[in-house]
């Protein structure tokens, strides 16, 4: 099963967002056995290391740096779903 991890500033709303997108995307993708969890960077430092894949802003993913063996993809734009189709896509190939 896929773990992945979406964090922002405060865990509170956009981080629910992303998960969502996500989770729409990697059906869209064709997976179909994942988990997505949602917490705020500060979290995800001590956390990270459970994910396969970690995913933040850009600005907020180096905070990251270094807490996974998993993958971390910033995002430019965390509402654009073609963005985080398109990242999640090149990486379930690897990582799945």
């Amino acid at each position: 099963m896929l773990k992945i991890l979406a964090a922002c500033g405060n865990g509170m709303g956009s981080s629910m967002v992303i998960k969502m997108k996500i989770e729409k995307a990697l059906k869209e993708i064709g997976v179909t056995t994942f988990k997505v969890d949602y917490c705020s960077v500060g979290e995800a430092k001590s956390q990270a290391g459970g994910y396969d894949i970690v995913v933040a802003s850009k600005h907020l993913i180096h905070e990251l740096d270094g807490r996974t063996k998993g993958e971390l993809v910033g995002l430019d734009n965390l509402m654009d779903d073609v963005e985080i189709k398109e990242k999640l896509g090149s990486l379930v190939s690897e990582v799945g």
